[in-house]
C-alpha cells in the first residue's frame, strides 16, 4: 500500500470507519457497511454485537469480503504510487491495453461512484494522450463509448468529472465508425448528453468549453440531428455568445465550426438570425488581425445564412458588414474569396437589393470583380463575378479608367 503523502487525497470510502486508515482487506457486515477486516474483527472480539457506524444490532456477525472495493483500492494505490514516482522521476505511467480493458469493466459496474470514476478516467486519459493508436483503440473498445455517455449524462453535478469525460470524448468521438449509432446514443436516447455539454459551456474552463463544442460536430450528421442540437434550450444561444469579439480565438473558431455544421436546416438559420448572429459575424470580420481560418469560417457561416430570405435582409441592412465582405475578396485566401463572392452574389444578384449593390460599389467591389475575371479562380466564382458586374449600378465605361486598354477584353458583356 502506498504511503500517505500530503498531496495525495485518499477517497473517503477507502478509509475504514473504525481506524480511518486505508483498508487493506475490506469486508462488509450484514448492515452493508464495509470495514477493514482487522478493525471489525477486534470490535467483535471485544464483545460488541452492533455495527459501529450505524449502531444497528447485528443479526449475524459474519462478514463478506468486498472484492470490488479491494480492487478499487488497489487501482488507487497503484495510481497514487505512480504519481509519487512521477514527481520523483518526471515520468507518467501509462496503462496497457489490457489494463484499460479492466478499467472499463470496472467503470461499467461503479458508474455511480464519481470519485472512483474520476480516478479511472484520469488513467484512461493518460492512455489516450499517449498515441493516435490508443485513441483508436478506445473508440473501438466494446462498451466504452456508451459507458462514457452514460457517465456524461449523470455527472452534471460534478463539473470536475464532467470536464474529464468531455476531454476524453473530444479525443475519440471523431474516430467512432458508426456515426448513426453514436448520434442516436447521444441525442435520441434517455441520456441527456446535451444538458451536460451545455453545463460545461456555461461553467467549465476554456479548454473544456472548446472540447464540449467539438463533441457536437461528429453527431451532426443529418437534418434531424442538427435540429436536435439546435433546439436544445439555451445551447444555440450559448454558441452564438461564444463567438463574441472578446472571446479567445480558439473558442471562437470551434464555435464557428459547430454552427456551420448544424446551420443547414431552415429553422436553424432562422433561429440564428433571431439570435443576432449576423452582427457578431460582422464584428469578427471587422476585427483587426483575425486569422485566415477564423475569417473563412465567419464568411462560410454568413454564406449559409445568406441562403435564406431573413439572412439576406439582415446582411443588406448592415452596410459595414457588406463593406467588410467586399474587403475580404482577393485579400485573405481563395476559400474566403469564394465565400465572400457567394454572399455578395446572393444579396446583390439574387435578392437584387439596391442598397447592397451601392455598398458593394462604394467598397470598390467592381474593381475586384474585374480582377477576379482575370484571375485563376473557379468557374463558379468567375460566373458569379460576371453576374455581379452585369447588375452593377456603375456602367462599364466608368469602371475602366484605372485599367490598361489591353484588359478590355475581359468584360463579360
Amino acid at each position: 500500500m502506498v504511503k500517505e503523502n500530503l498531496y495525495i487525497t485518499i477517497p473517503s470510502f477507502f478509509r475504514c470507519p473504525i481506524s480511518l486508515d486505508v483498508m487493506k482487506s475490506p469486508v462488509s457486515l450484514c448492515t452493508g457497511v464495509t470495514y477493514d477486516r482487522a478493525s471489525i474483527q477486534r470490535w467483535l472480539d471485544s464483545g460488541n454485537n452492533t455495527c459501529p457506524a450505524t449502531m444497528q444490532v447485528l443479526q449475524s456477525k459474519e462478514f463478506v469480503p468486498n472484492r470490488t472495493l479491494q480492487r478499487l483500492i488497489q487501482i488507487w494505490s497503484d495510481s497514487a504510487q505512480n504519481r509519487v514516482d512521477s514527481a520523483e522521476s518526471g515520468a507518467n505511467a501509462v496503462p496497457s491495453k489490457e489494463q484499460v480493458r479492466d478499467l472499463v469493466k470496472q467503470l461499467e459496474v461503479e458508474k455511480k461512484s464519481f470519485d472512483f470514476c474520476y480516478l479511472i478516467f484520469s488513467k484512461i486519459l493518460c492512455f489516450a494522450k499517449e498515441s493516435e493508436e490508443n485513441r483508436d483503440f478506445l473508440a473501438k473498445l466494446d462498451g466504452f463509448v456508451i459507458t462514457v455517455l452514460d457517465l456524461l449524462s449523470n455527472a452534471v453535478a460534478d463539473i470536475k468529472l464532467l470536464e474529464l469525460v468531455i476531454k476524453i470524448l473530444d479525443m475519440i468521438l471523431i474516430k467512432v465508425d458508426d456515426r448513426q449509432q453514436l448520434m442516436e446514443s447521444m441525442l435520441k436516447s434517455d441520456r441527456d448528453c446535451l444538458s451536460a455539454i451545455l453545463h460545461v459551456l456555461q461553467r467549465g474552463s476554456l479548454d473544456s468549453q472548446i472540447e464540449s463544442v467539438r463533441t457536437l460536430e461528429p453527431v451532426a450528421i443529418d437534418a434531424e440531428s442538427k435540429l436536435l442540437i439546435a433546439e436544445k434550450e439555451g445551447l444555440l444561444s450559448e454558441l452564438v455568445i461564444l463567438i463574441g469579439k472578446e472571446k479567445d480565438p480558439n473558442i471562437i473558431e470551434a464555435s464557428l465550426s459547430c454552427l456551420i455544421a448544424i446551420s443547414m436546416p431552415k429553422r436553424v438559420k432562422t433561429k440564428l438570425i433571431q439570435l443576432r448572429t449576423v452582427p457578431e459575424l460582422r464584428n469578427l470580420l471587422t476585427k483587426p488581425n483575425s486569422s485566415v481560418s477564423m475569417t473563412e469560417k465567419a464568411l462560410k457561416l454568413l454564406e449559409t445564412l445568406s441562403s435564406c430570405r431573413e439572412g439576406r435582409v439582415e446582411i443588406c441592412y448592415d452596410t459595414l458588414l457588406l463593406q467588410a465582405i467586399v474587403q475580404k475578396v482577393l485579400k485573405v485566401s481563395n476559400t474566403a474569396t469564394e465565400h465572400a463572392v457567394t454572399i455578395l452574389w446572393s444579396v446583390c444578384y439574387l435578392f437584387r437589393d439596391q442598397k447592397a449593390q451601392e455598398a458593394v460599389t462604394v467598397g470598390n467591389g467592381i474593381t475586384k470583380f474585374l480582377l477576379l475575371m482575370q484571375s485563376n479562380c473557379s468557374p463558379a466564382v468567375r460566373q458569379m463575378s460576371a453576374d455581379l458586374l452585369k447588375i452593377s449600378p456603375v456602367n462599364s465605361k466608368s469602371c475602366l479608367p484605372s485599367y490598361d486598354t489591353k484588359t478590355i477584353h475581359i468584360m463579360p458583356f
